[in-house]
């Protein structure tokens, strides 16, 4: 039975290891982005314009909250994947016990932060007053579920730790039906506008955590916990805190980012955020490839660390840089191609349609970064490596926010910089994360070993 449900990463070809963990979780990303986009549909056809707005108002700021818990369920998964590869079978126990309490804990302190301040912190945003009673309403609403979703990411995030990404794909596509059927029932049925939405987030995420939490306590060998490995441990506490906070710090800075070059593309005008609206939406999709990779390759960097096969952990980086080498090269020839007949699919608009397929013209000759970015941020974290995701996250922010100020400051690039702005951010990236990478420091960074 374990053997379904317990996947040593340590062992056999690692392209066929890092391809059949990443296919389930780029089904599940691929399932939620269109999850969202339905999700949007109901509130906005059949609440209204507004009712959107207020929704969209929220986003950055759920987010904020949200980063705090996902960035310590990113820390909880790469200790255990460590001790896992280590064979200890006891700390990677006490790491789950352990791991519970600290995501418990962050979840209930972001949810009280989030239910207390939704008000203040959205006027300071300067939410329109015609939607701000709305936001705030959904905003509390989420944030007072906020420990449903910490729970779900963290015991998804332990499975995959375990080599498990199957489980985790099948309650989130569970969640999403879920959250879909309560939209209707909440927003069309009873007329609950808002805070159905909300409600129907909050329940179906609530559903997809205990789903997890019985599945992974009925069958995988590791959630069997005995009194001894439920006695609190401060020093895996420390560990998990110390790796989650960087990276939930990276997410926050990044998100940042985005705001500030939002603000630049503001200033050109209506079919410019048309256009970036869709390229960022095609942007979403090119990424989920390069995000399952580097969560298959954050295991399999620790697994390997851990059982102390430091040249397994480069092969599979080697082997991973050919898989996105392959899949960027097809996306741009698509992109070049093909980008006026994929903006047609978002609008209809001839000014943004010319508009948004030379952006992605611009954009496509950076995947191949972007990818980098993806692939290299996974294995130091893995390795152990996370306090790097902080400076990566500064890298990030220098990056759009220095970029996009001096590029449209220039005639010559007018609109375009917006453009430029990303793939040049993608480039310094990568770069810095590939010069980190070849430092070789991940290599003495391993939580199992010190």
């Amino acid at each position: 039975m374990s053997a379904n449900y317990v996947h040593d990463m340590t062992e056999g070809n690692e392209v066929s290891l890092l391809v059949k963990f990443s296919i389930p979780m780029l089904i599940g990303n691929i399932f939620q982005q269109f999850y969202n986009l339905i999700d949007s549909i109901v509130v906005g056809k059949f609440v209204g314009a507004g009712a959107l707005a207020a929704v969209g108002a929220t986003g950055s700021i759920s987010f904020l909250f949200f980063s705090v818990c996902l960035g310590l369920s990113v820390g909880v998964g790469i200790i255990i994947s460590q001790y896992f590869g280590a064979k200890k079978e006891a700390q990677v126990k006490k790491a789950i016990a352990n791991s519970i309490y600290v995501i418990a804990f962050s979840g209930i302190v972001m949810s009280i932060v989030g239910v207390a301040l939704a008000r203040p912190i959205l006027q300071l945003l300067k939410t329109p007053p015609e939607i701000l009673d709305d936001a705030v309403k959904f905003l509390r609403i989420v944030s007072g579920g906020m420990i449903a979703v910490a729970a779900y990411n963290a015991i998804a995030s332990i499975l995959r730790a375990l080599g498990d990404s199957k489980t985790p794909l099948v309650f989130l596509v569970a969640s999403c039906i879920v959250n879909v059927v309560l939209d209707f029932i909440f927003v069309l049925r009873f007329g609950f506008g808002v805070a159905g939405t909300a409600y129907a987030t909050v329940i179906s995420q609530a559903i997809a955590a205990l789903g997890c939490i019985v599945f992974a306590v009925l069958k995988n060998p590791y959630f069997k916990l005995k009194e001894e490995h439920l006695r609190v441990d401060w020093a895996i506490i420390t560990k998990c805190i110390k790796i989650g906070i960087p990276v939930a710090a990276q997410s926050s800075m990044i998100a940042l980012s985005l705001v500030a070059l939002q603000s630049v593309v503001n200033s050109f005008g209506e079919a410019a955020i048309a256009a970036f609206t869709a390229t960022s939406r095609i942007e979403q999709l090119i990424q989920q490839p390069f995000n399952s990779l580097g969560a298959a390759i954050s295991t399999f960097a620790g697994q390997n660390i851990g059982a102390n096969k430091l040249n397994r952990v480069k092969m599979g980086y080697r082997k991973s840089i050919l898989i996105i080498a392959v899949f960027s090269l097809a996306a741009l020839l698509a992109a070049q191609f093909g980008g006026r007949v994929i903006m047609e699919m978002f609008v209809k608009d001839e000014a943004v349609i010319a508009l948004g397929a030379k952006a992605i013209r611009i954009t496509s000759c950076m995947y191949f970064p972007l990818g980098m970015i993806y692939i290299t941020r996974g294995l130091l974290n893995g390795t152990g490596d996370a306090v790097y995701a902080m400076v990566n996250g500064f890298v990030e922010v220098f990056g759009r926010v220095g970029f996009s100020i001096v590029l449209a400051m220039i005639p010559a690039f007018g609109v375009w910089s917006v453009w430029i702005t990303t793939g040049l951010t993608w480039l310094i990236t990568a770069t810095a994360s590939v010069i980190r990478y070849r430092q070789g420091k991940w290599k003495n960074k391993s939580l199992v070993m010190h």
